[in-house]
């Protein structure tokens, strides 16, 4: 115990001489002053930091091993019994034209690769009256 205290002792004792003589006093007169006293600053810290704020360890706990069961039951296997259902109706087909005396209108694209769109045909105009036949 008592060397445990002297141990102490010591090193608080070694502390202050380090804080008194290790780091200079930083003025405020000039910059490089200052600059200087917060370098030896924090090398001090660096190399007695340790001593006085002890990083924590950190330790995973034991893996924990479970036996196997001594005996298996086998468990009963239910199947459920097939459902049929009847077919889906198909899709009504709807016109992709709509007719109009002067022409029509056609619905192009599939909607999923190429957008729909309406598109204006107009029928083709009538042939010309035929010629007048000659007059003698």
């Amino acid at each position: 115990m008592r060397r445990l205290i002297a141990l102490v002792l010591v090193m608080a004792l070694v502390t202050t001489l380090l804080t008194t003589v290790a780091v200079p006093a930083a003025h405020a007169g000039a910059a490089t002053n200052v600059a200087l006293g917060l370098a030896s600053f924090a090398v001090f810290n660096q190399l007695a930091g340790g001593l006085f704020h002890p990083r924590p360890v950190y330790a995973y706990p034991a893996p924990v091993y479970y036996s196997a069961p001594a005996y298996y039951v086998e468990r009963p296997v239910y199947y459920a019994a097939p459902v049929y259902a009847a077919p889906a109706a198909p899709a009504p087909t709807y016109s992709r034209v709509v007719q109009y005396p002067h022409g029509r209108y056609e619905l192009r694209g599939d909607g999923v690769y190429t957008a729909y769109q309406w598109v204006w045909i107009p029928n083709p105009p009538s042939p010309p009256p035929p010629p007048a036949p000659p007059t003698r």
